[in-house]
């Protein structure tokens, strides 16, 4: 115990009940709800806690406003991503058929060729049998 003043049962009982006492005082010296001070308090904190609320608000309706634009920023990024995967297809494709042409036509000068060569044969063969 820190105080070793109060020995006695008598003293300690004493001293707890002027504790009791003290506290009730205290308590009922407070003022009311009714009081005007107590509802300037409840003003000052309602006002407080609307500001609050007005603040957290704000801050929400700028949050959504923020994710939207940025949902139409990452729209407009796919779309033209995607025109740009389009249109480097599309010139893929059209690299592919110019190429498809070039084998075609290298194709049909090879037949051409063998068409040519297989006439000067059959000419020459036509030329021997005739001589004989």
């Amino acid at each position: 115990m820190a105080n070793f003043n109060n020995a006695n049962f008598a003293d300690r009982k004493s001293a707890s009940a002027n504790a009791k006492a003290a506290l009730l005082e205290k308590l009922r010296s407070k003022p009311g709800a009714d009081d005007p001070a107590t509802l300037a308090k409840q003003a000052e904190r309602k006002a407080i806690y609307e500001a609050r609320q007005q603040r957290a608000a704000e801050r929400e309706a700028l949050r959504r406003e923020r994710e939207a634009r940025e949902a139409e920023e990452r729209a407009a990024q796919t779309a033209a991503e995607a025109a740009a995967a389009a249109e480097r297809e599309r010139e893929q494709a059209a690299e592919r058929a110019a190429a498809e042409e070039v084998r075609l036509q290298r194709a049909a000068k090879i037949i051409a060729d063998e068409v040519v060569r297989k006439e000067a044969r059959d000419a020459r063969y036509a030329a021997r049998k005739a001589r004989r």
